[in-house]
């Protein structure tokens, strides 16, 4: 199946309608708080020759950065915009862009056929995906790293809708960086207990390792608290 257009057109207008400024989309935190550490547990397990495709790489900042632990890094989203901000950003740096429906699996297939078995890394993607596309999407990730690539992916659990929650009901209303994934008909924290570990278990893949984190956001309650949100990550090999 593809997406619907509704799904994309939701995110072509976010990225549309987003500065190329750092930090304007509430998921862009700085690698440091994201592919860095998340780095440090997929390289045990991974061959950093092979190359890395960041899935659902929005404005590339996460990809810039694990261009320095990969030999190759490709990044890849659904919107044509994310891909342009992508480009805009990287400017020189040795990382590459291209526009990718995930639950396209002819086109997925292709990227392995272009690549070879490949490493992954996917933050926050299947939780936020319309339901009936979450299989596709993660069999897009078993498709890529075939036998010998590993992937690291990390979703948000439905405790960040308690978080989400308590934001939306600030007196001031949700903060703006929040108001806008909500204006733009975005869903975070959408998929159930359970959910993302059965479905990367039905695409095929082997848990290496797991664990709870959460993903800092680049939004801040009006105490100055950063929005943090509960998440789990997996490290995953093929079968």
């Amino acid at each position: 199946m593809n997406v619907s257009d509704n799904y994309r057109g939701n995110w072509e207008s976010y990225w549309s309608e987003t500065s190329d400024a750092p930090g304007e989309a509430i998921w862009d935190s700085d690698p440091s708080l994201s592919a860095e550490p998340h780095s440090a547990l997929l390289l045990p397990h991974a061959d950093p020759a092979r190359p890395i495709v960041d899935l659902g790489c929005g404005n590339g900042t996460q990809t810039r950065f694990l261009a320095t632990r990969f030999v190759r890094a490709i990044g890849v989203d659904l919107s044509h915009a994310a891909v342009e901000h992508a480009r805009r950003a990287a400017g020189d740096a040795p990382v590459e862009f291209e526009q990718l429906d995930l639950t396209d699996g002819d086109a997925v297939k292709a990227l392995h056929d272009r690549l070879g078995d490949c490493n992954v890394y996917m933050r926050a993607v299947i939780h936020q995906s319309e339901p009936a596309a979450r299989p596709a999407v993660a069999a897009a990730v078993a498709t890529l790293i075939g036998s010998a690539g590993r992937a690291f992916v990390v979703e948000l659990t439905p405790a960040s809708r308690d978080v989400l929650g308590r934001a939306a009901a600030e007196p001031s209303g949700p903060p703006p960086k929040l108001q806008r994934v909500f204006h733009h008909n975005l869903k975070p924290a959408d998929a159930d207990e359970g959910e993302v570990p059965r479905l990367l278990g039905e695409a095929g893949l082997t848990v290496l390792a797991e664990g709870d984190t959460a993903l800092p956001q680049t939004e801040h309650l009006t105490d100055g608290t950063r929005i943090d949100l509960p998440a789990r990550w997996f490290v995953l090999a093929g079968r």
